[in-house]
């Protein structure tokens, strides 16, 4: 390959990473982008799992054999299966080396290698009918991160000294892009991730909510959004300070996190102040209620506290038509109010009161101010 065409091929793997939306679609283009630059038939991107001691495969493109998919499950092979990796660490690279990529052929062990020495890569090569492969390690952060395998099928022309040279350039594109990707995702967590407890935070909430309604517009698919309102906690941070106040709003939020695993694929976030929610998009109303019914109880034994007004609001029961978030919001709301104002121990379900339930009422009355006057409604008195 010449020079022009080399490096028009870093530059495609390089925008290929950079227009990924997150790591798994990274991986994949560093993967394609390599494997289509070296000229392979299959390449693969591995991570090195120190704590674990394995190299455990993220990603395979190309010609797959038999038990290589594409983003695998849980396909790692133990380290002292693959000495070269500790080797380059601890010996070539302590010493002042580079890390360089290396060739293996099906023909047997690479020159240089300790006599006697049984390495498993070339019984993979054969095993998988495959000539030759070329294995550039990839340093991120001044440590190895993982490599970069890249192989072409029996037939056509070995890997050669200037393609190992070429795929050191290629890892080395390869780790910047990762690098970037793992710099977005973070912050992509951390812009809906709440602070102190670790949940989703409300833009999350909000995000999820309007695909959410969006499915059930289309096809149905039942949305229940359980409304929370963590009681005493004003009384705790005014007698015995923020930090104990922070402290029941994590302790919270893992009983939260607890309760949302009854539902698959549940979102647990906190909202904001004392305010947190459950989104279920799928279950049954009845298996959301018996989670914030979990939840309401598990609340109530939390050592700090006064338990919480939960409030849920799910398109299975009759609340009329839900064709926007806010409306379900709005139901979810004001049956959290109607249970903070009745002190309930249980949580209040929108629609669950016949025709006029007063909750539905409240929620699809015309708003006043920020509509905290309408809540009001609820205080003191049975409704």
């Amino acid at each position: 390959m010449g020079e022009d065409k080399r490096l028009a091929a870093v530059v495609a793997l390089a925008q290929g990473m950079a227009a990924a939306h997150g790591s798994r679609e990274a991986w994949r283009a560093a993967a394609v982008g390599a494997c289509r630059a070296l000229g392979g038939s299959f390449a693969a991107l591995s991570v090195w799992e120190r704590e674990l001691g394995r190299l455990r495969v993220l990603v395979n493109v190309g010609e797959r054999a038999a038990g290589e998919d594409e983003f695998p499950d849980d396909e790692s092979y133990p380290v002292h299966q693959f000495p070269e990796i500790t080797e380059f660490l601890h010996e070539r690279w302590a010493g002042g080396g580079e890390p360089n990529a290396w060739v293996e052929t099906a023909e047997g062990p690479a020159a240089g290698r300790r006599p006697g020495y049984v390495h498993q890569r070339v019984a993979a090569l054969r095993r998988r009918g495959r000539g030759c492969c070329v294995v550039a390690p990839i340093v991120l952060n001044g440590r190895a991160w993982g490599e970069l395998y890249v192989a072409r099928r029996l037939g056509v022309p070995v890997f050669e000294r200037a393609d190992a040279d070429f795929a050191t350039v290629l890892a080395a594109v390869v780790a910047a892009g990762i690098a970037q990707a793992e710099r977005l995702e973070e912050a992509r967590r951390l812009a809906y991730t709440d602070a102190l407890t670790g949940l989703a935070n409300r833009r999350a909430v909000d995000v999820r909510l309007e695909e959410a309604v969006e499915r059930h517009r289309v096809d149905g698919t039942v949305v229940s959004l359980v409304v929370c309102d963590l009681n005493g906690l004003k009384r705790v941070n005014d007698t015995r300070g923020h930090a104990v106040g922070d402290r029941l709003l994590e302790r919270f939020g893992s009983v939260l996190s607890l309760c949302g695993a009854m539902l698959p694929g549940a979102l647990a976030a906190r909202l904001g102040g004392d305010e947190f929610c459950l989104l279920a998009v799928g279950p049954s109303a009845d298996e959301v209620v018996k989670a914030a019914d979990e939840l309401c109880r598990r609340a109530a034994e939390l050592e700090l506290g006064e338990g919480v007004a939960c409030g849920v609001a799910t398109t299975e029961d009759p609340i009329g038509p839900v064709r926007s978030a806010r409306r379900l919001f709005r139901l979810a709301d004001a049956a959290q109010y109607k249970a903070k104002a009745e002190r309930a121990s249980k949580p209040v379900i929108a629609g669950r009161e016949g025709p006029d339930d007063p909750v539905v009422r409240l929620a699809d009355a015309a708003p006043t101010g920020e509509g905290a006057v309408e809540r009001r409604r609820f205080r003191g008195r049975r409704v």
